[in-house]
């Protein structure tokens, strides 16, 4: 599978799957999104997905992919500062708001700082037909931020310091998906880095979420949020396997720009499953975002 996907690595094959991968990887991060700000704490959600992935990740860490050439633990430890902090942010923002609001501030900052980073680290350039594209998407996801923000009824009490928390989580998506980037290419095998990041990656918020449920008055049953746990941990392997394969086999900063995409799919989800109101206003602006992400597209 490994020497497959690094044959693509280039071509118009692997562009073409670098787009699915991205477009999949954004479907799967609405989801998980939805995960955390569903019926359970945000804290405990995000402690079980984190522990279960971790633990799924364990054993092909430690038995069946290659392991970490040396310079590659000095990156995880860039993976597991980088992350810790975003994950903190980004629950943090959960906690205090809606999530048709806060998902589209923190997803909207990642693709523009995620292209400039690129073009830093990687060399990366982007036409002017795409640039135009990104703005496109950026004005549909605020504009979805906004319009959500102005007919919010509830939680507005802590809306702005969510949205505070919403902007820095957006910052950290770009550091993360530039730095990962620059991790997945830096081994022989992108399978080591995959297991590895979960396995690494998984520790941290599992021993949070302890200590917060053990500080609540009314604790709730373990086996729902267990299970809550191992269909999180699927879904996060998925979509994060799906959009680091697509940087490492295409360009970063588009797989980054199609990903928010999942501002569209967070919408519809807050619609269907969180039961929150979606009018013909927001359904113009999530066609503003899809829009913009097919200008990017057409235009590289």
């Amino acid at each position: 599978m490994s020497a497959w996907l690094l044959s693509l690595e280039g071509t118009e094959a692997g562009h073409q799957l670098a787009l699915v991968l991205a477009i999949s990887a954004a479907f799967l991060h609405a989801c998980f999104g939805a995960l955390q700000k569903g019926r359970h704490d945000p804290w405990l959600s995000r402690g079980a997905i984190d522990g279960m992935y971790g633990l799924i990740a364990m054993p092909f860490a430690l038995f069946v992919v290659p392991w970490p050439e040396p310079h590659m633990w000095l990156i995880f430890l860039g993976v597991f500062i980088i992350h810790g902090i975003y994950k903190l942010l980004q629950v943090a923002s959960y906690a205090r708001g809606a999530f048709t609001v806060v998902y589209p501030v923190m997803r909207g900052m990642g693709p523009l700082f995620t292209v400039i980073g690129a073009s830093i680290v990687f060399g990366e350039s982007f036409a002017p037909l795409q640039w135009f594209g990104v703005a496109i998407l950026l004005v549909g996801i605020f504009g979805l931020a906004v319009y959500n923000y102005l007919y919010l009824e509830t939680e507005r009490d802590t809306l702005i310091p969510a949205l505070l928390l919403a902007l820095a989580t957006g910052l950290f998506v770009a550091i993360y998906t530039t730095f990962d980037a620059y991790g997945i290419r830096a081994t022989a095998d992108p399978f080591t880095f995959l297991a590895w990041f979960f396995f690494i990656d998984g520790v941290l918020m599992p021993l949070i979420a302890v200590r917060h449920w053990r500080r609540l008055a009314l604790r709730p049953a373990l086996p729902p949020l267990m299970l809550r746990g191992v269909v999180g941990a699927g879904i996060a392997m998925a979509s994060f396997g799906c959009v680091m394969m697509a940087t490492r086999l295409d360009k970063v900063g588009e797989a980054a720009v199609l990903r928010e995409t999942s501002t569209v799919f967070a919408a519809l989800i807050g619609w269907l499953v969180l039961r929150e109101t979606v009018g013909p206003r927001r359904i113009a602006l999530m066609a503003l975002i899809a829009l913009g992400a097919v200008v990017v597209e057409l235009g590289g």
